[in-house]
């Protein structure tokens, strides 16, 4: 989807193993290489979409991420060390990004996503993934991804249960298809273990990463549930609201 780097001798001996992989091969990993990637929030979800993207050798990273670190980040916020408390959670977070991965371009935004920046920081990225907790923040990246026809990795989770789906704008439902309202009930703080942030983190990093490698099926117009407790996973076909006020339920070629 994206523009293809050539790879350096040493980026083909640390990302051999994956350049095996059938369908992906060194094309994939210069289209890794060339893309930019928003990431909305590192928290429990985020930086273990953050550290795999890394990890696999994506140019660039769009962190967006307000807020010190607290002693409650650290069960399941990866990136996030007991040392850093009382500091910049998206400076931690480029820290121990840059300590995986030196050729890492990391752009650190201590802000979580709102009206005022969306747009830009949507329009930087050739894909975003979502991780953050709160709605109004899920609503903006989605009106932008959807204005920029920009693929959105939706990635949320509570308690031992999680889902994830792939939004591509013109394509699938997005997710005011899905929540047309933000959940009343839906709170800031909920309980959660940082092993099934982590389950979900992975699935979502492995998304994008086929997004942009162009290989493999993804989860567009699927939504993942997984139940952790009782370990099932199970998809579901999704459909567009015809009269979404963000996607409009109508297809690029309508």
């Amino acid at each position: 989807m994206g523009k293809r780097i050539p790879l350096t001798d040493q980026e083909r001996a640390i990302y051999e193993w994956q350049i095996w992989v059938p369908g992906f091969g060194e094309a994939g990993q210069e289209r890794l290489k060339g893309a930019s990637v928003l990431v909305s929030r590192v928290g429990g979800l985020g930086s273990v979409v953050a550290y795999e993207l890394a990890a696999a050798g994506v140019g660039r990273l769009i962190l967006a991420h307000a807020g010190n670190v607290k002693p409650s980040d650290l069960n399941r916020q990866l990136l996030m060390t007991h040392d850093w408390i009382g500091k910049p959670r998206v400076e931690s977070a480029a820290r121990r990004l840059r300590e995986l991965n030196p050729r890492l371009e990391i752009e650190a935004v201590p802000e979580n996503i709102n009206e005022q920046n969306a747009a830009r920081l949507v329009g930087e990225a050739d894909v975003v993934v979502d991780c953050a907790p709160l709605f109004n923040e899920r609503f903006a990246m989605n009106r932008e991804a959807v204005r920029q026809g920009k693929p959105l990795v939706e990635c949320a989770m509570y308690d031992l249960e999680a889902q994830v789906t792939t939004i591509v704008p013109g394509q699938t439902p997005c997710l005011a298809c899905l929540y047309p309202e933000n959940p009343p009930a839906w709170k800031r703080q909920f309980p959660v273990f940082g092993a099934v942030s982590g389950t979900i983190g992975c699935v979502g990093a492995m998304e994008a990463i086929k997004v942009i490698a162009e290989f493999g099926k993804t989860l567009a117009g699927e939504l993942l549930v997984c139940d952790l407790r009782e370990m099932t996973f199970r998809k579901c076909k999704i459909f567009r609201n015809r009269d979404c006020p963000v996607c409009g339920g109508r297809s690029e070629h309508q």
